[in-house]
C-alpha cells in the first residue's frame, strides 16, 4: 500500500487516532511519519532504557576508572556509566569493583537464586556411564548366551533391565 500523504512510497507505519470521538486511520511511509511526529516506539525505548541504566552506573565515577580502558573493546568505565551499555564480557572483569555496587542496586543480588537446570553435568556423566555399562553388560549377555550359561544370562538381563528403567 502506498503512503496516504505523499502517494509515492510504500507505507510502513499504521497510525490510528481518536480525537473528540472521531476515528482516523493513516498509512504512512517512514519519512512522512517522522515529518508528522510519529517515530519508532522501539528506538525511543532503547535510548530511554540506556539512559536509565547509565544513571545507575554514573552515581559514583571513580577518577582512576576513567583512564583505564578494556583491552578487548577499548571501553572506559566512564563510557559504560554514561551509555548504560557494557562494551564486552571482558569489561565485567576489568571494571568489576566499579560495576558491582550498581549491579547489586539493580538486581538486589549478585548470586544466582533461580531454578537449577534439570540436567546437571553430574547427571549427564552418570547417564554416559550407564550407557557404557549397559553396552558392556549386553556384550557379556551375548557371550553368556553363546556359551549357554543361562543362569548368568538371566542375571545380566535383569541388571540391564534395571539400568534401562532407571534412565
Amino acid at each position: 500500500m502506498l503512503c496516504q500523504k505523499c502517494n509515492s512510497k510504500e507505507a510502513t507505519t499504521h497510525v490510528k487516532s481518536v480525537v473528540n470521538g472521531e476515528y482516523t486511520e493513516y498509512m504512512l511511509c517512514s519519512e512522512c511519519a517522522k515529518e508528522m511526529g510519529y517515530s519508532s516506539l522501539f528506538t525511543d525505548m532503547q535510548s530511554d532504557f540506556n539512559s536509565i541504566l547509565g544513571s545507575f552506573f554514573s552515581n559514583a565515577l571513580p577518577a582512576h576508572s576513567q583512564t583505564r580502558r578494556c583491552e578487548v573493546c577499548g571501553s572506559t568505565y566512564h563510557e559504560i556509566a554514561k551509555s548504560g551499555v557494557v562494551g564486552c564480557a571482558n569489561c565485567y572483569d576489568m571494571f568489576l569493583n566499579e560495576l558491582m555496587p550498581s549491579i547489586r542496586r539493580i538486581h538486589g543480588n549478585t548470586t544466582h537464586c533461580g531454578k537449577k537446570p534439570i540436567v546437571t553435568q553430574e547427571k549427564l556423566e552418570e547417564k554416559t556411564i550407564q550407557k557404557q555399562t549397559v553396552k558392556e553388560l549386553k556384550a557379556e549377555l551375548d557371550k553368556a548366551v553363546s556359551e549357554q550359561n543361562f543362569e548368568l544370562a538371566a542375571q545380566l538381563r535383569d541388571k540391564i533391565k534395571e539400568l534401562e528403567e532407571s534412565k
